[in-house]
């Protein structure tokens, strides 16, 4: 397997033991083994050292101290990266069996496509199955208008890329894969790919569900950067969910039931 290219995959934690061991688990069970595996724990506090040394031996790398947030730790870990294609999974999130392979197998037959992405499940904090992240065709000027429709744990994307649109901006919280998927795809194509690739994780403590709204100054922040006009469609599809906020948080305390 050695011939194939390699994948390095991120995992930024932090106080997530509970979840940890699985999406490390997820990563090992991979069809596709030329993976690099690299953790960034921001010291927790929980047994988090305890899974994560337990793995050890199939780690590249990993550590556990104080960082600046999950922004930098994603940054830290893409710095020690040396594969030719780039991921990171958070970790309270899950990859399938076949998400590797396949999303290489798609890059590798398709040159001209920058990042590539599936679909997902959404699974409670018990690992069953509530619902479906199913992810959409997007581009620059759609990701601009608020259309994102990407599952952050399917994507996968090419680290010469990388090397030319990054690092993350430490100074984006929340919607720090929004802002990479706009600078990928202002130079590259980003192409949905319907496959089902990952189970994106709703609980109580998850940054999803504590932080959903507060992604939105992320996104205009980005969206100035890239010349946008104060009033625009991703304002106004701000401000509708706005107006839907009770709706839309009654309908992700269902889910996670």
């Amino acid at each position: 397997m050695s011939d194939r290219p390699l994948v390095s995959i991120v995992v930024p934690s932090y106080n997530q033991a509970a979840y940890l061991g699985a999406a490390l688990d997820s990563i090992f069970a991979q069809a596709y083994k030329h993976i690099q595996v690299i953790v960034m724990d921001a010291g927790s506090t929980d047994d988090s050292a305890v899974i994560i040394k337990r793995h050890a031996a199939r780690l590249d790398y990993w550590q556990s101290q104080a960082d600046a947030g999950q922004t930098d730790a994603i940054n830290q870990g893409f710095a020690k990266a040396k594969g030719k294609y780039l991921a990171w999974l958070n970790s309270d999130d899950v990859l399938l069996p076949n998400a590797v392979k396949e999303a290489v197998n798609f890059l590798e037959a398709h040159p001209e496509v920058g990042m590539v992405y599936g679909d997902a499940d959404f699974i409670n904090q018990n690992g069953e199955v509530v619902g479906r992240f199913k992810a959409r065709q997007t581009d620059y000027r759609r990701l601009l208008r608020g259309f994102v429709h990407v599952p952050q744990p399917t994507a996968l994307w090419r680290a010469s890329l990388w090397e030319q649109v990054g690092p993350l901006d430490e100074s984006i919280y929340f919607a720090m894969d929004y802002d990479l998927w706009v600078r990928l795809a202002k130079v590259s194509e980003l192409r949905y790919h319907a496959r089902n690739w990952a189970q994106f994780r709703l609980h109580a403590d998850s940054k999803t569900m504590q932080g959903h709204t507060r992604a939105w100054p992320d996104m205009f922040t980005v969206q100035a950067r890239e010349g946008g006009r104060w009033l625009s469609w991703l304002r106004l599809r701000y401000w509708v969910r706005s107006l839907l906020s009770p709706l839309l948080a009654l309908r992700w305390r269902k889910i996670m039931k």
